[in-house]
This record gives structure tokens, sequence and C-alpha cells, in this order.
């Protein structure tokens, strides 16, 4: 299965930590060899760069380690192919527009059957089951609240629901964000945690690199990770469970459904 990294937050900040560790798995540390992608909201904008190479040996991966981008919302995937070829049209996370906003989506599983009508707004550019189902979720917004953007209350609520709706179909681990938060469904398994004063020293699981993240933030900092497995030793990560669905705005969680 492939796996997923996003970051919330309440202030721009880099994702080069949590992604040197997190890329190792893409060839080294795991065996995600497929493909990779990340995706970072700047504003109304989004830089998005995706690679059919493994993470371990691509050099756009070596340009995320070192040269810091900041953003408030980071979408990453390391791709393990189990539907489409290998491919850059395969590969995750993907971007469409809808009301008017980039939204990003990535997708780690195995759905079965999955082939829904499609009435042309979004069709798939790859052949994977993921980029169908983000396809049919913002047709569906689309169709259920028409050229007026849902608050965020309204989109949670229809959001939860198409995800139990597709689950139902396979695996379905999401991380989906607008840019202004970040939405993430949980099948089988998804870790979070949430830094903020008083910060500690961090230690990566897959590489001998630690940070003390005292001397890189401000007392206001508050910033949110989200993997599927744990990127590091020493914090407490908190495991989502099956059909658990999260929403977080300016690194915090808002609310807890299942």
């Amino acid at each position: 299965m492939c796996q997923l990294l996003g970051m919330n937050c309440n202030t721009p900040t880099d994702i080069v930590f949590s992604f040197t560790g997190f890329a190792l798995r893409g060839g080294l540390t795991d065996e995600h060899v497929d493909g990779w992608g990340i995706a970072f909201f700047e504003g109304a904008g989004v830089r998005h760069l995706v690679d059919y190479q493994a993470a371990v040996h691509s050099p756009l991966a070596e340009l995320i380690k070192t040269h810091p981008i900041k953003s408030k919302n980071v979408i990453a995937h390391i791709r393990k192919a189990t539907q489409g070829k290998i491919a850059l049209e395969n590969c995750h996370p993907f971007v469409r527009e809808c009301w008017g906003i980039n939204w990003v989506f990535a997708h780690i599983g195995n759905l079965n059957d999955f082939i829904p009508e499609l009435n042309g707004n979004y069709l798939p550019i790859g052949n994977t089951d993921s980029e169908r189902a983000f396809c049919y979720i913002l047709q569906e917004l689309r169709l259920r609240f028409g050229v007026v953007a849902p608050t965020q209350s309204e989109l949670t609520r229809a959001l939860q629901q198409l995800c139990g709706e597709i689950a139902r179909f396979g695996t379905f681990n999401i991380m989906l964000s607008n840019g202004s938060a970040l939405f993430v469904h949980c099948s089988t398994e998804l870790h979070y945690l949430v830094r903020q004063f008083p910060f500690n020293t961090a230690q990566l699981s897959d590489q001998d690199v630690s940070i003390d993240f005292a001397d890189v933030t401000t007392p206001q900092d508050r910033v949110a990770v989200i993997a599927t497995q744990p990127l590091t030793t020493n914090e407490t990560w908190h495991a989502m469970h099956a059909g658990e669905f999260m929403v977080f705005v300016d690194g915090a969680a808002l609310n807890h459904t299942s």
C-alpha cells in the first residue's frame, strides 16, 4: 500500500524535516517505488510536483529536501501501484479546480469495482481508482451545492458522507485540501500529531536526523502532521480509527467524526 503525508499549520511552514524521513520510505526503508508527489498551497496557487521515479532516486525529491517551501497546507504521497500503470499521470496528489479554488487530493488503498458515472465536468487523466474517486467527489459537491461554495460545516458533512459511500468499495484513506482546511478520512491506518508551544526535539524514524523545533518556531506556531505511519520515534502520535473523518484548520483538529 502507498503512504500519505499531510501538514496543516497556522502560519506558513516548511515540511523539510518530515519529508526527509517520508521520502526514504519511497524505496529505501520501505517498498513504495512507483512514483511520488507533493503539493503546496501558496495563497490561491499550488506548487505541484510529481515524478514516476522512486522518491529515493528522484532529483525532485532532493529539491524538496534542500529548498524549504513554506505553506499552510501540504499533501504528499509515495506510490505502490495497485491500479494504473507507472506513469506521471497516475502519480498523486491530483489537482483540480472547483468554485474557482484549487483542490488537492491523494489516496491510499484499493477500490474494487468503483466505476462511478461521471457527467463530464470532472474526468480522470490517468487510469487509477484514486483519480476517479477525486473526480466523483468534486462532481457530487458541485451537484449538491451548485455554483456557490458551501460553508465549511456544510462541506465537512458532505465530504464525510461521500467518503463513507466510497469506502464501501474498499480501502479509502485520503487527504483532501482546498487551501483553507485539510480533510482526512481513515479506512485502515493514519496517524497524526499537533506540535505547539512548548516545542521539543523530534527524532526521525527512518534516518538518524533530529531537530529542536524550539529553535525554528515561535510560541504562536501550531503545526499538525498526518502520516500513514508515525515519522518520529519520540513524539506522541494518535492513531485514527476505521471510518474516522477529521478536519484540520490552522494546525488544530476541529472535529473527530465516525
